[in-house]
């Protein structure tokens, strides 16, 4: 489940925070269920659901990287994996973000994680090569 596709109705506008709260909290009855995203606001309520939590923490010069390349070749087009009438941008307010994350989103992360029951798997993936081989993992044990 792609947050962003859910969250971001067309021309880019916020779903009410009311409204999203009660998305994320249906979405999260579900049996089985991988949700993308990284929404703040919503956090807890993911968390307390999960049994597993994967933390994509790669460096800001990957994700920029990326993040450019996405504007790149989906610009002025909605991509595949959004909500229609979103078409993809770049601006400055998100590089930033995506700048300041290690100083200003990851602390905030690391505390709720730190939080979690022991009975919660938390696997932290620091680069796109750890994040091969966990897949890689996850599809060897599925085969066995």
């Amino acid at each position: 489940i792609h947050l962003d596709a859910l969250h971001w109705k067309p021309g880019w506008t916020e779903t009410p925070k009311d409204e999203w709260q009660g998305t994320v909290e249906e979405l999260v009855k579900g049996d089985r269920w991988i949700i993308d995203g990284n929404f703040g606001g919503t956090m807890d309520t993911r968390l307390a659901a999960s049994d597993t939590v994967v933390f994509l923490d790669y460096s800001k010069f990957v994700c920029i990287g990326r993040a450019v390349k996405r504007a790149i070749t989906y610009w002025n087009q909605t991509r595949p994996d959004m909500g229609e009438g979103c078409p993809e941008k770049l601006d400055i307010k998100f590089l930033g973000w995506i700048w300041n994350f290690p100083v200003e989103t990851r602390p905030r992360i690391e505390q709720r994680l730190s939080e979690l029951p022991s009975t919660v798997n938390v696997v932290r993936l620091n680069s796109p090569r750890d994040t091969e081989k966990f897949l890689g993992t996850i599809a060897s044990s599925k085969d066995a």
